[in-house]
């Protein structure tokens, strides 16, 4: 099945169904639709910590705390919610890429919530509003956001990449998720993130030592399958929203700048093909392209042949044709 027509991808982004008023319809987020400083001294305290564990990861490795337990704890975790959000939260919540039924809609939900990158129904509503305003006024991370200056650059980078996570100034939910806020389960999975990041940062030191049957093998599990794996995914997601927008390749024409990052194809899932992604949002695969590794859209391919997803919008050669530069 292919894409609609190009104005849809737009449309589809940011109003699937008519917005209720603010006060008729709960927040999906605890705590409503603003950020008081306990969230963002929760939230600086997840981004700083995994990342000493991160940058402590080289030395530590070349000493006793690494164990082939540990890269398959963290690998299994790292692509189980990389993939959550870039199936999930991403191509199926945020874009409408394919149909699923309701435990893969659940499930993708779940797991995407193990990235510890916010309740599901606030990430979806700030990607809508990305894509509607892509890096023009109105995004909220573009790294343009400040002037093509080098020096605006470099702080628009570091915007980009973390600094507006800590805006005070949230997405309003009801006006680009209501489809999302008026859900039942998606709702009550992104009211329960809080429990959702307890249990991603369990699962790993859980399955070490009970594999390693030893108090260490739990140790480095935590170290290696929560603190570093939660580390690297979020500067690989928020890579996206930084590198992706500032430079690559561009064959297709987008509305933005947003280019194609081959080298981080494997760890993002295949979010890094990005400028197709912006040419044709709705499109269930990213890298079109000969050589382009997309994991996500063999994983949505696999769930389609197993009857858990339908209504694919695969690319077809004619709309990628459509898309090229010129």
């Amino acid at each position: 099945m292919t894409s609609p027509s190009s104005e849809e991808p737009v449309a589809a982004a940011t109003a699937v169904l008519p917005p209720r008023r603010p006060d008729s319809v709960p927040s999906a987020t605890r705590g409503g639709e603003t950020k008081g400083f306990a969230e963002q001294f929760a939230l600086g305290s997840f981004i700083l910590v995994p990342f000493l564990a991160l940058l402590a990861a080289v030395p530590v490795a070349w000493g006793w705390g690494l164990g082939w337990h540990d890269v398959v704890i963290m690998v299994v975790m790292y692509f189980t919610a990389c993939h959550g959000v870039t199936v999930g939260f991403h191509r199926f919540f945020t874009h409408g890429s394919f149909k699923a039924n309701r435990a893969l809609k659940i499930a993708l939900a779940v797991a995407g919530s193990l990235a510890i990158e916010g309740p599901v129904v606030r990430w979806v509503a700030d990607h809508r509003r990305h894509h509607k305003f892509s890096d023009k006024e109105g995004d909220p991370h573009s790294p343009w956001r400040y002037g093509e200056t080098v020096p605006a650059l470099l702080k628009g980078l570091y915007w980009a990449h973390l600094g507006w996570l800590f805006d005070e100034e949230q997405t309003p939910q009801q006006t680009y998720a209501p489809d999302l806020v008026q859900d039942r389960d998606v709702s009550w999975v992104s009211r329960q993130f809080g429990l959702f990041t307890v249990v991603s940062l369990l699962i790993p030191p859980l399955v070490g030592g009970l594999w390693g049957w030893s108090w260490q093998g739990a140790a480095t599990a935590f170290f290696w399958g929560s603190l570093v794996r939660v580390s690297l995914l979020h500067h690989v997601t928020w890579a996206i929203n930084s590198i992706c927008h500032a430079t690559g390749r561009r064959p297709f024409k987008s509305r933005d700048r947003s280019g194609n990052v081959a080298w981080l194809a494997v760890l993002s899932c295949g979010e890094s093909w990005h400028n197709l992604h912006h040419s044709d949002p709705t499109s269930a695969r990213h890298g079109v392209l000969r050589g382009q590794v997309d994991s996500s859209a063999r994983l949505i391919r696999w769930f389609e042949l197993a009857g858990w997803a339908r209504d694919v919008r695969w690319p077809s050669p004619e709309r990628v044709a459509a898309r090229r530069a010129a």
